[in-house]
Formats: C-alpha cells, sequence, structure tokens
C-alpha cells in the first residue's frame, strides 16, 4: 500500500488550485458516501484531487486510490481500505470504481463496516446506481460533472467570472441579467472557440492535439467503458462506432431506425438500444416530444452530439452553424432542466418554456402568439424583451 499511498502524495501535491468547478461549491462533502460520476475527461479526477488538497493532510490520513491500476488486480479494496484506517486514514478517495468488479458491494461493506471512514468516489457516466447488485441509493450522496460551461470556459481562461445565472433571470423581463456583467466584456469574443473547443477541461493540455484527443476518447468510451454495460456486447464496438460517425454526419437526425441499421450495420431491433448507451455515455442526446407516453420513451423525435466540441472532432468539414446553436442550447439547458421538443418550435423547457433558437436575422413567427415563448439568437451581444442573446444560457451552471 506504500506505493499508492506514495502516488497519492505527489499527484496531490501537483494539483493546481486556481480554478474549481461550479460543482465543488454544490457537494456536500461532509456526507459519509459521496459519488461523482461523468463522463471521460470532464475533470473528476481533479475535482476529488482538490478537495483532498484543501484538506490539508498527511497521505496516512487522507488518501487517493484510483481502482484501474495494477495493485488491485492482485489486492482486494476492503482489505486495503481495512488497512488504511488501522493505520490512522479518515477519508478515501477512490477513483475509476466501476473497473473494479462488484465495486457498488465492497462500498456498501465498507460503509457498513467502518462508520468513522469518508468514501468519496468517481465512476463514469454509465453508471447507473439504482442497476447494481446491492442498494447504495439509500447511503450515496451522488452528483454528476458536465463538461465546462461557457461561464467556467470563460473563468479558466482567465477572462472573466461570473456567478450562475439561474433561467428565471435569463427570462425576466427587465432583462435584469445584464447588471452581472462588466463593462466592455464582449461574449461573441470567445465564444467560437468555446464551441470547438472549450467543453472539456483536457484542452489547455494540447491545444493543437485536441481534436484527435477527443477522438480517442470516443474509442476509449466505446471499447472500454461500455464494457460495463450489462446488456452491451463489446464485440459490437465497432459498429457503435459507425453508428455514432453516421448520426454525426447527419445532426440533428430525425431517426429511421431501418436507414440507422442498414448505414451502421446494427439489427434493426437492436438500434434503439444502441442509441440509449451512447446517450448514457454523453456522447449523443436523444430529444423527445413533450409528454409522458411510453411512445416517447421508445422514440426519440431527434438526436444530437453531447456537445459542439463533438460536433468539430467527428466532422471532415466545419460543422453546420444550426446545428452547432442548437446543439449548445440543449447541452447548456438540459444540464439543470428538462428540455424536449416543442410541438411549434425548438425546445420545450420544464414544460412550460418555447425557445427557437437561430441566427441574428431570425424572426418571431414561429412563435407569434405563444406565452413564454423566447426567439434566442445567436451573433447578438444583447438581447432586448423575449429575444435573448444565445451565448447567455452557457451561464446556466
Amino acid at each position: 500500500m506504500e506505493v499508492l499511498l506514495e502516488t497519492s502524495e505527489r499527484l496531490t501535491k501537483f494539483t493546481t488550485d486556481s480554478f474549481r468547478r461550479g460543482l465543488y461549491q454544490k457537494i456536500n462533502w461532509e456526507n459519509r458516501l459521496i459519488g461523482i460520476k461523468g463522463a471521460r475527461g470532464t475533470g473528476k479526477t481533479t475535482l476529488m484531487l482538490q478537495r483532498m488538497k484543501s484538506l490539508g493532510k498527511s497521505s496516512t490520513e487522507v488518501a487517493y486510490f484510483t481502482l484501474d491500476d495494477l495493485y488491485f488486480t492482485t489486492h482486494s479494496l476492503v482489505e486495503t481500505a481495512a488497512e488504511f484506517r488501522r493505520k490512522g486514514g479518515k477519508v478515501l478517495f477512490l477513483d475509476e470504481v466501476h473497473k473494479y468488479p462488484n465495486w457498488a458491494t465492497h462500498l456498501k461493506n465498507l460503509y457498513d463496516l467502518y462508520p468513522d471512514l469518508q468514501l468519496i468516489f468517481t465512476g463514469s457516466s454509465i453508471v447507473d446506481i439504482s442497476r447494481q447488485e446491492v442498494d447504495l441509493s439509500r447511503r450515496v450522496l451522488m452528483y454528476e460533472l458536465p463538461g465546462l460551461s461557457y461561464r467556467e470556459y470563460l473563468a479558466f481562461e482567465g477572462v472573466v467570472t461570473i456567478e450562475v445565472l439561474p433561467l428565471p433571470l435569463l427570462i425576466s423581463e427587465n432583462q435584469a441579467w445584464k447588471s452581472f456583467f462588466p463593462a466592455g466584456f464582449k461574449p461573441l469574443q470567445h465564444f467560437e472557440a468555446y464551441l470547438s473547443s472549450g467543453y472539456y477541461p483536457f484542452f489547455r493540455e494540447d491545444k493543437a492535439g485536441y481534436r484527435h484527443r477527443i477522438q480517442q476518447l470516443i474509442r476509449m468510451i466505446v471499447e472500454y467503458d461500455m464494457a460495463e454495460l450489462k446488456d452491451f456486447d463489446i464485440r459490437n464496438a465497432k459498429k457503435m462506432l459507425q453508428l455514432l460517425y453516421v448520426l454525426a454526419e447527419n445532426v440533428p437526425f430525425k431517426p429511421n431506425l431501418t436507414e440507422l441499421a442498414d448505414k451502421s450495420g446494427i439489427h434493426r431491433n437492436s438500434v434503439n438500444n444502441y442509441l440509449h448507451y451512447l446517450e448514457q455515455a454523453k456522447l449523443i442526446k436523444l430529444l423527445y416530444r413533450g409528454g409522458t407516453g411510453m411512445v416517447a420513451l421508445q422514440k426519440p423525435e431527434k438526436i444530437y452530439l453531447e456537445n459542439t466540441n463533438l460536433a468539430y472532432a467527428l466532422s471532415l468539414q466545419k460543422p453546420d452553424t444550426g446545428n452547432l446553436r442548437e446543439t449548445f442550447f440543449l447541452n447548456q439547458v438540459g444540464y439543470g432542466h428538462s428540455v424536449h421538443e416543442s410541438a411549434v418550435s425548438d425546445f420545450l423547457v420544464e414544460g412550460v418554456y418555447t425557445f427557437e433558437v437561430g441566427g441574428k436575422h431570425k424572426g418571431k413567427k414561429q412563435i407569434e402568439g405563444i406565452q413564454k415563448a423566447y426567439l434566442v439568437k445567436d451573433d447578438i451581444e444583447s438581447g432586448f424583451g423575449t429575444t435573448l442573446p444565445l451565448w447567455l444560457f452557457g451561464f446556466l451552471y
């Protein structure tokens, strides 16, 4: 275990604390069992290491273990954690728990056996606590970490730091949100850079190779992470990648299951399941018509890529501008709100608010006479009345 503790200490030492994700402040760090899930590359490990560093304790009291370490191929998690506790350990951060066999059972055992040991773990967005062999849902506080919002991206890059602006504020009649921005702030100056390469925090590490790294990330998710899905046959990983590329060339895609089956080589009866796997992996977003019927659960009205960076990484040429606008809106608003397809416009948010998304010359014809309807325009810095700038929705989290 000494090697694990040395690694833990080294990683903590080199962790920077100059920028923290918005989720950091929302987590109840005092809870005995905390889970953080999210897609690869969104910064879950950094978030944990920042918390660990803030505690200011030695590695004998607070430690970080990654469960895909070769050490755990021959050592039990429960026994390792027990030894850590016997030697004075109080807080244990566990990364990549989904890589450890029967991880939920082991966490439950640790939680029940050692009330004085706090456990904080991360897992893939594919992890579904409710479908594990044991019930952790009554014990764990689960959080989800998305990629950077436009607000977080600007703070990360040192451009401007603005607090989270809730949806009711953004759509308020007097547009009170304007008072939160400093004079001289140019919201469009960095917007295109964010759309192409600002969603995953690792963009800073290698801006030239960012697109290639996202492609590698996609392969890792499909060929490695999806093995954790009980109903997914890993032998179909190549077909899954093919399906994703077919979707990327046609987003927003109106599903025709037969056509998707023909182009991807996946049996028609399996296509719908594969779409849900891709959504669980945070690679696509399925948009349903507003309503609660079973039909809505079976077939989405439209399919989008999960974020705009994926559109750039998977496209051989610049992605369609209209698609980027809608993808950005759905991605940023969908993190904290329910979003469905509107029967008359683009999006219906929380079952109440209608949003039409377009360029700066877009008119209000489609939403005329509709209560609580808003026109969201790209390429404008400010808004007026029920017309709002697209970039503004990047400040919701």
